[in-house]
């Protein structure tokens, strides 16, 4: 008769197990980073057996908890998990790790079924958890009522000491001990070593001091690898309602090794075939590579039962709250969906007037923003302290604020670093559509959070003000040149610079319908007049990126494009070209992206190729402007630093005007007549 394990037993064959597929498969991959599973997996394992909350049959199950391991680098202690508990990832997959088409890339990608988000940049796991544990908040406290919790679930995030090091973390950490996220759990694996050796080389602070002063619950030291005392620390962070919670957990990197346990050695790069030898024989692991003990294997795949229960409860929690609650049922269905109401959109063309005085696409921005707040409940977000000069504030639907209550408008305060990794975070847990603003100079600052809601395909909408050398007397400081055309490198990220308040509506559509990626909506402080949509073509051309505004013929000689604020001394050129007797077309160009997206037909109907003399003009660098203009053509732009004087007198200077315009065309017709 076998012997029962005991429960010591078989938690160990369970961390083991864990180490183990780690190490084995970055042997085989011969790259990788085997310390920190080795290191974490007591930590990990105790988490997801005995509090995480998931079905591995249904990883997408809205009131799952989220798990968020930051320490991306450490990818095969989460893929040892999820093949563990029951996800759809097999061994064949952790045995092909790191390699073409299989489903254990190098870092965490979202799409692989249970990682919850991609992860790899280090403190960015960290800052979008944040988001996440907001987006839960939102929720929880729009839909849930007395008897009805409907939404309610943690977020539980391991961490790095690198992710702690990096800015975003400290900025991120702040924000959440002032909103008080107590659905907030991370579990900190402090191993104390880093790639060039003892992180005391330059990271020295009492985290858990740091943390207290933001405003944390903090558990520990604990030791990590005493199953007991992690599991204890857990639980006395759930007691703690009020506040975010780190539970510091002392590890041993490469826990295990012989001869490379706690050194800068084991964290990013095999063991070798000799060590991993001499582990097997120092852990008394008998089994072959990829090999899991039944055992094992039978408790935690215990995780599809209880997470199949944990479902069905929920489901059957969820049809009494329709019935108490029908709308407010139908409205959270449609926010976890994320479905936009019929006829949303079917008021936007009468938000302004060709009557009306200029008013700056910020301000026009504004009136959209509002205009949606009151049809589509999940929008939400705010300005890095920013909001009366980025126009952002919602006043329609709700006044209130996001802070230690719940509503619309998001306070980040001067963090874009932050607050972009934490919008992101809200889109990947869902339920809501985030936006957050800033100034366009400071986007460089958000730069990492943006390029992986691109590279996650994140509805994520981002506004930029402030646009140009427009700021004026503001200075070079606070004038973007680069950034525009640096945004637009960015594969899968949108980015629209409306000329009017009719595109700025248009462009607002495209952000808010758009569900595969994130749009960067770019808008001035100075005033532009309202285009006259009788007149001129209709701004729902901004849709494909570029249109036909305004042609003296059908066949031009010379064509004019520009964005934004530029846009209409493009159009004041083409006038005063056409007075001329020259054919003339003038194009708006708000989006290159949505434009290189079109058919080539198209393309090649708003920039006849036979039309070789064209002048682009945009308040910014005019690098990438040749791929429009042909090598024939001229950008206008600013290819240096701004200055600080009025916005019409630096346009006057670095002649961004019409005279300029209808010269520069001026010059290229005399060349091919």
């Amino acid at each position: 008769m076998a012997t029962q394990m005991t429960t010591a037993q078989l938690d160990d064959l369970c961390i083991n197990s864990i180490r183990f597929l780690a190490i084995d498969a970055v042997q085989k991959a011969k790259s990788g980073h085997p310390g920190a599973p080795m290191g974490a997996a007591p930590m990990a394992h105790v988490l997801w057996d005995r509090f995480l909350k998931h079905n591995p049959a249904d990883p997408a199950w809205p009131n799952r908890d989220r798990f968020v391991l930051s320490a991306g680098h450490a990818s095969m202690l989460l893929y040892s998990l999820l093949h563990l508990t029951g996800y759809d990832l097999s061994i064949d997959d952790i045995k092909n790790f790191r390699q073409w088409g299989s489903g254990t890339p190098g870092h965490p990608e979202l799409g692989v079924p249970g990682v919850e988000m991609t992860t790899g940049p280090l403190g960015q796991g960290f800052a979008h958890g944040v988001g996440m544990a907001i987006a839960e908040r939102f929720l929880a406290e729009h839909y849930n009522r007395p008897g009805h919790e409907i939404i309610d679930h943690y977020t539980y995030a391991i961490v790095s000491d690198g992710d702690l090091e990096e800015g975003v973390a400290s900025e991120a950490a702040s924000l959440a001990g002032t909103l008080k996220l107590g659905k907030l759990i991370y579990l900190y694996d402090d191993n104390g070593i880093s790639i060039e050796g003892d992180t005391d080389i330059a990271f020295m602070e009492n985290v858990g001091d740091r943390f207290k002063a933001y405003g944390w619950h903090v558990v520990g030291p604990v030791d990590g690898h005493d199953t007991g005392a992690v599991d204890a620390a857990i639980r006395e962070a759930q007691a703690v309602t009020d506040l975010p919670t780190l539970i510091v957990c002392h590890t041993i990197i490469g826990f295990g090794s012989p001869n490379k346990a706690n050194t800068g050695g084991v964290h990013g790069e095999p063991l070798g075939e000799d060590e991993v030898a001499l582990t097997r024989a120092n852990l008394g692991w008998a089994y072959a590579p990829f090999d899991v003990p039944k055992e094992a294997s039978s408790h935690t795949r215990m995780a599809l039962g209880r997470g199949a229960a944990a479902q069905e409860a929920w489901v059957a929690q969820l049809v009494e709250y329709g019935r108490a609650f029908p709308a407010e049922a139908a409205q959270l269905d449609a926010d976890l969906s994320g479905a936009l109401p019929a006829g949303w959109a079917d008021g936007l063309e009468g938000l302004f007037s060709a009557d009306e005085k200029p008013v700056a696409t910020r301000d026009a921005s504004n009136r959209v923003m509002n205009y949606i707040a009151e049809r589509v409940h999940g929008f939400t977000g705010g300005s890095a302290d920013l909001g009366p000069s980025n126009k952002t504030t919602l006043t329609k639907q709700t006044a209130g604020d996001f802070a230690s209550g719940v509503d619309h408008n998001m306070h980040f305060g001067v963090r874009e670093h932050a607050m972009g990794s934490i919008a992101g975070g809200m889109a990947v847990h869902g339920g809501v559509i985030p936006y957050t603003a800033t100034f366009m100079v400071f986007s460089d600052y958000m730069r990492p959070p943006m390029r992986l809601a691109a590279l996650m395909g994140l509805r994520v909408i981002y506004v930029f003000t402030h646009d140009s050398v427009g700021v004026g007397e503001d200075g070079p400081t606070h004038q973007p040149i680069e950034h525009l055309m640096s945004l637009r490198t960015v594969p899968n990220l949108n980015v629209i610079r409306p000329a009017d308040g009719t595109e700025t509506a248009q462009a607002w559509k495209s952000a808010i319908e758009r569900t595969d990626g994130p749009t960067a909506l770019v808008f001035t402080r100075q005033g532009l007049p309202i285009i006259d949509q009788a007149e001129y073509g209709a701004a729902s051309g901004v849709h494909r990126g570029a249109y036909v505004l305004w042609q003296s013929s059908p066949t031009p000689e010379v064509i004019l494009m520009g964005t934004g604020s530029e846009v209409p001394i493009a159009l004041e050129a083409g006038k005063a070209l056409a007075a001329e007797g020259t054919n003339v077309r003038v194009v708006s160009m708000p989006s290159l992206d949505l434009f290189d997206a079109q058919p080539q037909a198209y393309r090649d109907a708003i920039l006849p190729p036979n039309v070789s003399a064209r002048v682009s003009i945009e308040a910014g660098v005019t690098l990438g402007w040749d791929r429009y203009i042909g090598l024939g053509g001229t950008a206008i732009g600013i290819d240096h630093f701004g200055a600080s004087a009025p916005f019409g007198t630096i346009y006057k200077e670095f002649g961004l005007t019409a005279e300029r315009v209808a010269e520069e065309a001026r010059k290229l017709l005399s060349r091919v007549s």
